[in-house]
């Protein structure tokens, strides 16, 4: 007990504490009768070390260790995912401490929203509390989707979220790497696991189908996502946005003449027809209803209004992502020209239509 003690960092103190709540028992005996750590054992404790310093609790951890479900690789799979999330959060922290510095240094003052944004500098921590107000499942959308799953008895959700588009139909299993949108999950949801896209903690071919809605773009590295969603997949359906084509973001008006900045914010996501490459899978057009349910990003193209209200834009990761100060100046200029009617002058035709094709389209592999 004393070299793996050492070996491991910890105390035999702690090693003993372990033991007497069953967390960590040594299987082995010397010849001299003291207790020793079979290689098993050695893997469970390195399972308890690791998840006790990313800051699990010991309950949690007993249930986690002790999911019968879950070998090594799938241990060590979801361990990964969450360190990137704490490396992405690191990451997102690092980025607002830059922002408040160069507004200082540019004497601009610091508004006390701005000072708190450091504390939930993750993405979807910063703009997960504001996901039930107004991010519903779209019915028109979730058929498409359903439609797209075929027969799939058991599907995968990644970056499930708060389990939007979840079929109620079919045996779901949930992965969601963000502990905000964990818990806002409702009651009697699918079964979540704490993981991230890239390195989903199953086996090969463990599902009939894996989805994915509109997450992609949140993923350090989509096309790995992807690949990981055909491994442990039969079949996959990703709802994803298409910069392929030239002017893309001229489609939508709130980008073209307000928040040109959003082309920044997408300059690094992947080509849908690399996406699709990478898992062989064919494209479809998702027009988006004039009254869609769901709030996402583009639900409002009929109805401008809604981006002046603050609850509506929080819940949307684009206006976290091009910073307060092109936020502030698209809603001002958008308020205004509702105001003059010059918004009107521009997009008057868009009262006759029922839908727009905005650029989200299906991944069907």
């Amino acid at each position: 007990m004393g070299r793996v003690a050492e070996l491991a960092g910890v105390s035999v103190r702690t090693l003993h504490h372990y033991d007497d709540i069953g967390l960590v028992r040594p299987s082995a005996r010397t010849a001299g009768g003291y207790r020793a750590y079979a290689a098993g054992d050695v893997e469970r404790l390195r399972e308890v070390l690791a998840y006790r310093r990313l800051g699990f609790g010991l309950r949690e951890i007993a249930e986690l260790v002790g999911d019968r479900s879950a070998d090594a690789v799938a241990h060590l799979r979801r361990l990964r995912g969450l360190l990137l999330e704490r490396r992405d959060r690191a990451a997102a922290m690092v980025a607002a401490i830059d922002r408040e510095l160069g507004a200082r240094a540019r004497g601009r003052t610091v508004t006390p929203e701005e000072q708190l944004e450091l504390l939930g500098a993750r993405l979807y921590d910063v703009i997960g509390g504001a996901y039930p107000a107004t991010r519903r499942t779209e019915p028109r959308i979730a058929a498409r989707i359903r439609d797209a799953l075929g027969d799939a008895r058991t599907v995968l959700n990644v970056g499930a979220g708060t389990g939007s588009y979840e079929p109620a139909d079919r045996d779901v299993t949930a992965v969601e790497p963000s502990a905000v949108m964990r818990g806002q999950r409702p009651a009697g949801s699918a079964p979540c696991v704490a993981a991230a896209a890239e390195n989903l903690p199953f086996a090969d071919g463990a599902f009939d189908a894996a989805m994915a809605v509109s997450t992609v773009h949140h993923w350090s590295d989509p096309a790995a996502g992807l690949r990981e969603m055909r491994r442990v997949a039969r079949r996959v359906v990703v709802l994803t946005f298409d910069t392929d084509e030239p002017g893309w973001q001229d489609r939508f008006w709130l980008t073209r003449d307000y928040l040109p900045e959003f082309a920044a914010v997408l300059a690094d996501f992947p080509s849908l027809a690399g996406m699709a490459d990478a898992i062989g899978a064919r494209t479809e057009p998702v027009p988006v209803p004039w009254d869609c349910a769901d709030g996402l990003f583009e639900a409002y193209w009929r109805r401008p209004e809604a981006y002046l209200e603050d609850r509506v834009r929080r819940a949307m990761s684009v206006w976290t992502r091009v910073g307060p100060e092109a936020e502030r100046r698209a809603v001002r200029s958008l308020g205004d020209d509702l105001v003059s009617g010059r918004w009107t002058e521009r997009n008057g035709g868009l009262a006759d239509l029922d839908a727009a094709d905005l650029g989200l389209r299906l991944l069907i592999a």
